[in-house]
């Protein structure tokens, strides 16, 4: 099964794509149809924002640097 990050990484790129196909002049088709590209992106990014991961789950590996946990060469806890 597709991974939520990876599903919201898809839709950004189809957003994109979409926004791509609205702006360019030559292919009337991809013209017609670059707002309901979007959507389906804006639509798949929002449904696996909501239903990707659960709250109480927090992913170790999500590459996330988080200021708490640095501590300046010190051990943790110390004061000195």
């Amino acid at each position: 099964m597709i991974s939520s990050a990876r599903l919201q990484r898809i839709a950004e790129v189809v957003m994109v794509l979409g926004i791509v196909a609205l702006c360019q002049p030559w292919n009337f088709f991809l013209h017609r149809y670059g707002v309901t590209i979007i959507i389906v992106g804006l639509l798949t990014f929002m449904f696996t924002g909501w239903f990707g991961k659960p709250d109480g789950k927090k992913d170790e590996n999500d590459g996330v640097f988080d200021v708490s946990d640095h501590h300046d060469g010190r051990r943790h806890g110390g004061h000195s």
